[in-house]
């Protein structure tokens, strides 16, 4: 159901049993999948690639051009997965010619006033709590859930299975399964409530714990961490996924544990 109070543009494709409440505008080149509801007052601008049954709740801008100077008209994407819910006022920009997309996973939760800059690429199954902003060509990988007022700076990478607290400035690389706190971030332990929720058992979370106390506890170096870890611990998916998110920052992984001046050390 389409009310009639909604403006679409007659190139615009819209899938079956998609309801588009009042004074919602939906322009030129975009796509809206099966079931998906749209709210009110919300614009669907162009490049839109929207999936289904997804919900889009009012106030919200979906692929506006992107706040970069560099950016000269050209033709690019917002891609939204399926079943992912982005709720009142977000706003998500298209991408430039560096990536030619910002992309949004299937069944991912963005909260509301949260912000997605152009050429991001977000995975499945992410939360964003209210207020979370993420600067231009971000990586974010599956599973990754940021706490409130989270603010992320460009280019930085989030590794799968993640947790940032709320109110954190992440400046690095976040390598995957962690917990993410502190100021400047650092790293506080690994996201074991997680990683349970979607049925790691005890033995993978302690495989993985042991990569990250070499990692981030024992004082090494990041390259000596490393040539620790691949002769010590047992070849894994999760094992060879740490070590390639390691390798390949680009801005440097985030601080590793280090024990306050004030805090209890018995």
């Amino acid at each position: 159901m389409i009310h009639p109070l909604t403006y679409i543009h007659p190139d615009a494709k819209i899938g079956p049993n998609v309801k588009i409440d009042p004074f919602t505008t939906v322009h030129k080149n975009v796509e809206i999948g099966e079931g998906t509801w749209i709210g009110s007052n919300v614009t669907i601008m162009e490049g839109a690639r929207i999936g289904k049954n997804c919900r889009i709740f009012p106030s919200s801008v979906v692929s506006a051009i992107p706040q970069d100077l560099k950016y000269k008209g050209e033709e690019t994407l917002t891609i939204i997965g399926d079943n992912t819910t982005i709720r009142e006022c977000v706003t998500i920009n298209r991408g430039t010619m560096d990536r030619g997309k910002t992309k949004i996973g299937n069944n991912c939760l963005i909260m509301a006033y949260s912000h997605v800059a152009h050429d991001c690429e977000i995975g499945n199954h992410c939360i964003f709590s209210n207020n979370t902003t993420l600067a231009g060509h971000i990586t974010v990988g599956d599973y990754v859930v940021l706490a409130g007022l989270t603010a992320v700076q460009q280019f930085v990478r989030i590794g799968s299975h993640a947790f940032v607290t709320g109110g954190s400035l992440v400046r690095k690389d976040v390598p995957p399964y962690v917990k993410a706190a502190r100021e400047p971030l650092s790293y506080v332990g690994v996201n074991s409530v997680g990683l349970k929720r979607r049925g790691y058992d005890i033995a993978k979370i302690n495989h993985i714990l042991d990569i990250y106390r070499i990692l981030f506890v024992r004082g090494y170096n990041v390259s000596k961490a490393l040539d620790i870890i691949e002769a010590e611990i047992p070849v894994s998916d999760e094992r060879d996924e740490i070590i390639s998110f390691v390798r390949d920052t680009g801005r440097g992984i985030m601080k590793g544990y280090s024990r306050r001046l004030n805090e209890d050390i018995s």
